[in-house]
């Protein structure tokens, strides 16, 4: 019997083929499994436990900061409309709108995160309106404190604080008589007859952050995953764009290629997964969304080495998708990478033991021990007057600070590695001026030997930093920075959140898991060869000036005096002590040259580091050194010199 006919019959369809997302296609396509979503359960709680989302009550005040933000800069455009001689009709239609970038943008922001804006402005309010009127307009507005232009930033920014809320606004003007409320800042037509790079760059952070979001497979898994990340960055200490690790731009970057590589995976997995692309990814290879795109009409440049010598010596980079592209780490060094690789490792060998249930999400958001890491370190003193002066002198300063690292790396010969942590710290005690403090991590690259006194002298590179740093621009007195050296037991104590060093617990710690060898943390500096470790020096020369000693300048020596109160031996104490037999260098007789001030009587022989005395010059700040190179006996002259050196 003849079968049935299916002649008649279509095809069966055929299913469409899944969205790429990103250059390339996904590593895997697989979906969490039932231990996945326990994870990510656990994960999330963890989170919130931690408190990492805000309050609705939170939430809605920031709703209501930007409409009243947005009020009034659509008042002041008006008001710049009709001061500049346009018709009724036109101060009429004027406007302006306020946009959101960055965490808040992408929802991932935390209690207590500023709001970065944007302010768009049509093309006859120029910048000069936004620093000048904007800001009179700003300070007289009740509720607005903290109020900082930075017109000299990549990005010019205005900072203040708006009921508490920190928020950063800066400003484009784009090509437009009358800017409508559905204004596609997304569309590259916006970047037309844009020929300031400042207004480029201001209308990038918008144009970035909405472009992310359209190219995720999973929003709502994203920000989960980011969310943790930014948080596990914190902890461990590498979340810092300014300082040379990774901002939040970065980090979203990251995460949203793996979001791509992974498009069916869950939070859990994606953390999990992040780190197992990134220990394993070849730098400096970029990380991109989608293709670069380069338009000739718009004629901005983009990210391309082929192209921009440039763009070669980036390390790191991490391409922004909006155009124009750009390498969004630019200020990752081979330094900041070594260390973000050393935590990346560190990730993926916890959510290694969190897969095999070894251990739980708390082990992985273990702070990072940074001050029992290293036996030597830089702190970096910031002093201003006033609480005003200080928020303004430290802006600039952290952003200079990232450029001693690759000076002291390469002074050094590439013998001595620095890890810049980029959390700072208040003295409490310190009452005489506003202070703040940074720390840098110091050790002998892994492999290199360092013969006995070898010399490491520092004084030139920390002279040099120095320069670039007092060339700011809004300099006035009493601003100062003060560099030293100090071994791990001199840390000061404030850096400790309880003001006391706790002890190690004995056992392996999840911080053991990131030393890659036993030999990194030697002695950096040794003194000759006696072998006696040198525990603090100066690294600078003194400022003092023959005039009398200014109102202003009284706070930066108080602080200096601080310094000097730490010596275990004071002056007096060290001429009553005898010249050392055989030319050695006296038990911790080197812990007074903590200022670098050198009094003794002329008999006595200590050795030390060129620490050169010219007639015609105040003695210098003793030199981070390896090794004390020579003997010098002073004369009175000498002494004398070197006692009126703090007040020359």
């Amino acid at each position: 019997m003849a079968g049935p006919d299916n002649s008649g019959e279509s095809p069966p369809l055929k299913s469409a083929a899944p969205k790429q997302f990103g250059v390339t296609k996904p590593i895997s396509r697989a979906g969490p499994s039932e231990v996945d979503i326990l994870r990510t359960k656990d994960l999330e709680k963890f989170l919130k436990d931690s408190g990492l989302y805000e309050s609705p009550e939170e939430s809605a005040k920031r709703g209501d900061v930007l409409s009243r933000l947005t009020e009034i800069v659509k008042d002041w455009v008006k008001g710049i409309t009709r001061g500049k001689g346009y018709s009724g009709q036109m101060v009429e239609e004027a406007n302006a709108l306020i946009l959101t970038f960055g965490s808040y943008r992408l929802g991932v922001h935390s209690p207590g995160a500023d709001i970065d804006t944007l302010c768009v402005g049509p093309c006859y309010v120029t910048r000069d309106d936004f620093f000048c009127l904007l800001h009179y307009i700003l300070a007289d507005v009740e509720g607005i404190t903290e109020l900082q232009p930075v017109p000299e930033a990549h990005v010019p920014v205005m900072k203040f604080k708006f009921d508490g809320i920190s928020i950063d606004l800066v400003f484009a003007s784009v090509s437009l008589l009358v800017v409508p409320d559905d204004l596609d800042i997304s569309d590259d037509s916006i970047l037309y007859n844009v020929d300031d790079e400042a207004t480029g760059r201001s209308l990038n952070g918008c144009r970035v952050a909405d472009q992310i979001l359209q190219l995720l497979p999973d929003v709502n898994n994203f920000q989960i995953a980011l969310r943790c990340l930014k948080f596990w960055a914190k902890q461990r200490g590498i979340y810092s764009n300014v300082t040379g690790f990774l901002g939040g731009v970065n980090w979203a970057l990251l995460v949203a290629r793996v979001c791509q590589l992974y498009p069916n995976a869950n939070p859990s997995m994606l953390v999990s997964r992040f780190f197992r692309v990134y220990t394993q990814w070849r730098w400096p290879n970029p990380v991109m969304l989608c293709e670069i795109e380069d338009n000739e009409e718009l004629g901005f440049s983009v990210w391309d080495p082929r192209k921009n010598h440039w763009d070669r010596g980036h390390l790191m980079p991490i391409i922004t998708p909006a155009y124009p592209c750009m390498n969004s780490s630019y200020n990752v060094s081979a330094s900041t990478l070594r260390v973000m690789m050393e935590q990346f490792h560190f990730g993926n060998k916890i959510c290694e033991e969190i897969e095999l249930n070894k251990t739980q999400w708390s082990a992985f958001f273990e702070p990072f021990m940074f001050f029992e890491r290293y036996k030597n370190y830089l702190q970096v003193d910031i002093l201003a007057t006033d609480a005003d002066d200080l928020r303004i002198w430290k802006g600039w300063v952290e952003s200079r600070l990232r450029q001693l690292t690759p000076m002291i790396e390469r002074d050094s010969f590439g013998k001595l590695q620095c890890h810049p942590y980029p959390h700072e710290y208040v003295d409490p005690s310190n009452q005489c001026a506003a202070h703040c403090a940074f720390f840098m991590g110091l050790q002998r690259k892994a492999g290199e030997l360092i013969e006995d006194g070898q010399q490491f002298d520092m004084r030139g590179t920390v002279d040099e930093f120095k320069h670039n740093v007092y060339m700011y621009t809004f300099w006035k007195p009493g601003m100062e920075i003060y560099v030293s050296h100090i071994r791990q037991n001199q840390i000061p104590s404030y850096v400790f959140p309880e003001g006391f060093r706790h002890r190690q617990p004995l056992g392996l710690s999840s911080q053991q898991l990131t030393d890659r060898s036993a030999q990194e943390n030697d002695d950096v500096h040794r003194s000759g060869s006696n072998g006696k470790t040198l525990k603090r020096k100066r690294l600078e020369a003194g400022n003092g000036a023959n005039d009398p000693m200014e109102p202003q300048q009284k706070c930066s020596r108080k602080i200096e005096q601080r310094f000097r109160q730490r010596q275990p031996f004071s002056n007096q104490q060290l001429t009553d002590r005898s010249a050392p037999e055989n030319n050695e260098v006296p038990r911790n007789g080197l812990d007074w040259m903590e200022t670098g001030l050198v009094e003794q009587q002329k008999d006595v022989a200590v050795e030390f580091s060129n620490v050169l005395f010219d007639e015609n010059a105040k003695p210098a700040y003793v030199s981070l050194t390896s090794g004390f190179s020579e003997f010098c006996n002073l004369s009175s002259k000498d002494r004398s010199h070197a006692s009126a050196g703090g007040n020359e």
